[in-house]
């Protein structure tokens, strides 16, 4: 069930929910681990139902909580021409690119 207002948020996963996600992802779940999972996302999902309660109209959006910034680099090549030993990994043979199984039906 999703129930949505402009700020109000009340989402909750049933067992056909884990069943067909687990479907989609090609995922085997049992009976017994679909109930589990089932009440671990509603928890997460109770969760956040408690964060979107806070007021945060004046807070500023944070990238990291560590006030630190990043020390720049120059970029380098560390090793070339790799090319041949990439390629070697796909799945089939082919020398300009990978050919992986198509996923999508």
């Amino acid at each position: 069930m999703i129930v949505c207002d402009i700020f109000n948020y009340h989402m909750s996963i049933d067992l056909k929910t884990i069943k067909h996600i687990s479907k989609l992802s090609r995922i085997s779940v049992d009976e017994k681990k679909a109930e589990k999972l089932a009440g671990d996302l509603n928890s997460i999902f109770e969760f956040i139902e408690k964060l979107n309660e806070l007021k945060t109209d004046n807070v500023q959006p944070l990238t990291s909580v560590a006030e630190t910034t990043l020390k720049l680099r120059d970029d380098e090549v560390k090793s070339k021409n790799l090319r041949d030993q990439i390629i070697k990994n796909s799945p089939q043979e082919n020398e300009d690119y990978f050919v992986v199984p198509k996923v999508i039906e």
